[in-house]
């Protein structure tokens, strides 16, 4: 592996560098989608767990508050803490 490593090094200092597109491009397409779809997946399990987990520790139901009570505050907290969640799933994603 380090040596195929060094070599497409030292052939794109060269200036040689045809040999690198051809072969990592289609390769490089695949990576990157696969990619996107798992963090997109964890993203999404991570997020239905913190609706979860508030749903579940709240001392009220909130379907009940934010359904019948149309409870405005309760639609406040729950939307800003999903947000929360997911800027902190968004960083870790992108590194």
């Amino acid at each position: 592996m380090n040596m195929r490593l060094y070599e497409m090094c030292t052939l794109l200092a060269a200036g040689e560098n045809s040999v690198a597109e051809g072969s990592s491009t289609l390769g490089s397409l695949v990576q990157h989608l696969v990619a996107a779809v798992v963090f997109s997946a964890m993203g999404l399990l991570v997020f239905g767990a913190a609706l979860w987990i508030a749903n579940r520790f709240a001392p009220f139901s909130l379907r009940k508050e934010l359904e019948e009570d149309q409870n405005t505050a309760v639609a406040i907290i729950i939307g800003a803490s999903m947000i929360g969640v997911s800027i902190i799933i968004a960083a870790a994603i992108h590194g």
